[in-house]
């Protein structure tokens, strides 16, 4: 008998997004082959259910909701689905899990107790984000999600501009879309005129936009980034 596996399933960067644009076509069969689910939330994993015609995975398998609280309920008990002998799969709500995502934490623990970790090919907004960018795609640094306090917000622009000139490094981080537009008046308002800022919006969607300005012409851009996924990258 092999040993259970988990596997890192990505999901859709969007509603309108096809499969056949988004994810190999094993992907849906190693899915299928699957009956227990550590998801990020319930009701994205069921939507990735249905627009891959899988509805019937939804009534026939085990989800977990994860979060980040380490040694939590749910993470014991997919433990022990492991130990038990059934492979996981573990989403996403979009893109690749890990990422900006609770996964972590359990496929942290799964390495520790020996289990075979797999990554499924799958679209991630971070890294089609850098490549489109214009950026340097060497060395770079994912920040996550700034702070919601505007000042320490603010501090952490500035130094990641600072260790951006310094290291010749691609600075790389992301909001909450309904708080993009907050976020993107604090960046032209506290980085250097002639620092060049990436943002990524909406990426495989009908309305992605991925525009690389300096933040002088910024200032003469109209921009509305509510509710609209996006990713932002600093070059100094």
């Amino acid at each position: 008998m092999s040993k259970p596996k988990a596997y890192l399933i990505p999901n859709f960067l969007g509603e309108n997004v096809s499969q056949e644009n988004s994810f190999p076509a094993n992907n849906r069969n190693i899915i299928d082959s699957l009956d227990v689910f550590a998801v990020e939330h319930l009701k994205e994993a069921r939507r990735l259910f249905v627009k891959m015609d899988l509805k019937h995975k939804i009534e026939n398998s085990r989800f977990y909701e994860i979060h980040n609280k380490a040694n939590s309920q749910e993470q014991i008990d997919l433990l022990k689905e492991l130990n038990q002998g059934h492979s996981i799969g573990i989403i996403s709500d979009a893109g690749c899990p890990s990422i900006a995502d609770p996964g972590s934490g359990l496929i942290n623990i799964a390495h520790q107790k020996g289990y075979q970790i797999i990554p499924l090919v799958g679209p991630s907004s971070i890294l089609m984000a850098l490549i489109a960018s214009g950026f340097n795609g060497q060395s770079f640094v994912f920040h996550g999600y700034l702070s919601r306090e505007q000042r320490d917000r603010i501090t952490t622009i500035r130094q990641m501009e600072s260790n951006g000139k310094r290291l010749n490094q691609t600075q790389v981080f992301m909001e909450t879309p309904y708080r993009n537009d907050a976020l993107f008046k604090d960046l032209i308002r506290n980085l250097n005129p002639k620092t060049q800022l990436c943002i990524a919006s909406s990426i495989m969607q009908m309305d992605e936009s991925i525009q690389t300005k300096a933040i002088e012409d910024w200032k003469k851009t109209k921009v509305d980034l509510k509710n609209k996924p996006s990713i932002f990258l600093i070059s100094a």
